[in-house]
């Protein structure tokens, strides 16, 4: 970046005069909306003046450019001076910003990427950091390209740990094309926040993270610019002291005003207040970008060769992940993987091996882990896979939730689920998984059983839009599909038929071969069973499903590696509902498990094959009684 030059006097004040512009037009929306947080937008009008119409280099009527600026607004309830902003600039019509937060208008409560100007969801509070973390990595690393990232943080949502998680990861990758903005107003939603205004505490809270840290008088438009246009070797900080409310005479800084919309008759009056400060209608224009990020195509991504797997060998879900990750890294050079220091029992290390400029070690902090694969895939710029063990994405819940809020295209895999990985216990055990992700809008939810499926399920995920989650396994079982077997979401596959069985076995990782192992054993006893292999849980093969239970005297058992909420029986439930005829047992795994062997834990839980053979005497029992 050049080195500062101080602006001349008059654009000085225009950007004063836009700050002000800004503010009036915030305070008019939510009043109008009749709800909002025009306080929050007031202490952030000077620091949204100089970032969009001095600072960053974009254009207008393309927000999207590849080689545009990038903004994160993490403190999403300051929404209308976003919005604001872009009618300033010329993209909205100023008229639009008094349809906020109506049914039928784009601007919601807080961004969402329906937006064209706004690439991640925010709201949920120390994300956007994050995110804006992963779209710094990209320029810098796989975009190689001059765009920078700026992220404007609240003082309040700086108590979420996801920010440090953020701050970390930037300091040690030296993010030196990201910078974030502390909009320190000092006051939360319900009380001050914990720190005021104790600026030169966050200055080296910042420091003691990696980054360069600067304190700036946050009304002050030439403080601000001197501030951005400052260049180091690393991330840059600038906590900018406001007051909230600013300009808001009676509000400014008080207690109490948190999301509340300025009443009619006192909005008028601030209004005048405000536009008497104005000194010139004339409006700013940005900086055009350098164009120079490279044109990028991540669709249609096809595996270089197929599966060469031996139908019998016994390979883990989770190696089979690792293996296909490597081999898709080939196809495409905007294939990345992001793992949580589990690459070695995750398997992703195969594709660092492989392809190490493109993997990116978050270490041991899955929130953030999540919100970086969102940044990285933001403007199809990349196909991320993140993976860690299946149970440490519980953590990273909300992170999911406003991924698919988000729209984004990010690729989950979960390794060691269920009781069957053994002795760590329970804390390591993947049993909730299931359940969190079939709860999520427009998932994916893969259960590959052997490694030929694992391998399909990898290249399916990196064409597929949403997120998907792929869950993998840690026991070594048999290859049971050949190498050009054909799969589809929401197509399930019958593994085992005959025209005399009696019983529906719906079993997916070490259950559909528990159930395999079964149906071998009742077949010496002359009773039959067709075993299903769901492939993806979400969306789930109904139709199959539904044809083969009724083949088998409408009778159906599911078994799975997975607590019985929200898991295969679950699903299979809600899918066969109201269908007369149907019965569904579920064989899952009851409560709180505990150390043990893989078999032995798997026989406790009653879902080994001896459990299943045991439900299916009883299912052929029940209705020999009832003839």
């Amino acid at each position: 970046m050049e080195d500062y030059h101080k602006p001349d006097q008059q654009t000085l004040q225009a950007l004063k005069d836009t700050a002000n512009r800004l503010r009036i037009s915030s305070i008019k929306a939510t009043t109008a909306a009749g709800s909002g947080h025009p306080t929050s937008c007031c202490s952030a009008a000077e620091i949204m003046s100089v970032l969009f119409f001095h600072t960053m280099r974009y254009k207008v009527q393309d927000p999207r450019n590849a080689s545009n600026d990038r903004f994160v607004l993490s403190k999403g309830h300051a929404a209308p001076i976003l919005y604001s902003v872009w009618a300033e600039a010329g993209f909205l019509q100023e008229a639009e910003l008094l349809n906020l937060r109506k049914i039928d208008s784009v601007l919601e409560g807080h961004p969402v990427p329906r937006q064209a100007f706004t690439d991640v969801a925010t709201g949920s509070l120390g994300q956007g950091l994050g995110a804006a973390c992963g779209m710094a990595y990209t320029g810098k690393f796989f975009d190689r390209a001059s765009y920078r990232v700026y992220c404007l943080l609240g003082d309040g949502e700086l108590s979420e740990g996801s920010v440090w998680e953020a701050m970390a990861f930037a300091g040690f990758y030296k993010l030196d094309n990201l910078v974030a903005i502390f909009d320190v107003n000092r006051l939360g939603q319900s009380d001050p926040a914990p720190l005021q205004h104790h600026v030169e505490i966050y200055q080296k809270r910042c420091e003691a993270f990696g980054w360069h840290a600067i304190i700036v008088d946050g009304h002050s438009v030439e403080e601000l610019c001197k501030a951005f246009g400052q260049a180091k070797h690393q991330p840059t900080a600038i906590i900018a002291k406001t007051f909230k409310g600013k300009g808001i005479s009676g509000v400014e800084d008080k207690e109490s005003w948190h999301g509340k919309p300025l009443p009619k008759n006192m909005a008028e009056q601030v209004i005048q207040e405000i536009d008497d400060k104005i000194q010139n209608k004339k409006k700013l224009s940005p900086a055009l970008p350098e164009e120079d990020a490279p044109v990028v195509n991540i669709r249609n991504i096809k595996m270089p060769s197929p599966p060469t797997y031996k139908v019998g060998e016994k390979w883990a879900t989770r190696k089979a992940y690792g293996v296909a990750l490597a081999k898709l890294g080939h196809a495409n050079d905007r294939v990345i993987a992001l793992d949580g220091d589990t690459k070695n029992s995750t398997f992703s290390e195969l594709f660092k091996k492989e392809h190490p400029n493109r993997y990116i070690e978050c270490y041991i902090a899955e929130q953030n882990m999540v919100s970086i694969a969102v940044g990285c895939a933001t403007r199809d710029r990349t196909v991320a896979f993140a993976s860690t063990f299946a149970t440490f994405f519980t953590r990273a819940f909300d992170q999911i939730r406003m991924a698919a809020i988000s729209e984004s295209n990010i690729n989950l895999c979960g390794s060691h689920c269920g009781v069957s990985i053994g002795e760590d216990g329970p804390s390591q055990m993947g049993l909730e998984d299931l359940c969190m992700f079939r709860a999520v809008p427009n998932a994916t939810v893969f259960y590959p059983s052997d490694a030929v499926a694992t391998e399909k399920a990898v290249e399916i995920a990196a064409n597929t839009k949403g997120i998907c989650f792929i869950r993998t396994s840690r026991p070594e079982n048999p290859v049971i599909y050949n190498n050009n077997e054909d799969f589809h979401i929401g197509q399930a596959k019958v593994v085992l038929k005959s025209k005399d069985d009696q019983v529906t076995v719906i079993g997916a990782g070490v259950t559909l071969h528990e159930a395999l192992a079964a149906a071998e054993q009742l077949r010496k006893e002359k009773i039959f069973i067709r075993v299903i292999d769901p492939f993806t849980i979400k969306p789930l093969d109904k139709k199959t499903i539904l044809e083969n239970a009724r083949a088998t005297k409408g009778r159906i058992i599911t078994v799975e590696d997975h607590y019985h909420e929200g898991g295969i029986g679950e699903a299979v439930c809600a899918a066969v509902v109201g269908e007369p005829g149907i019965t569904v047992s579920r064989l899952a795994v009851s409560h709180v498990p505990r150390s043990g062997k893989s078999a032995e834990l798997l026989k406790m839980f009653g879902i080994d094959k001896d459990a299943i053979v045991q439900a299916v005497k009883v299912a052929v029992s029940k209705s020999r009684n009832a003839e």
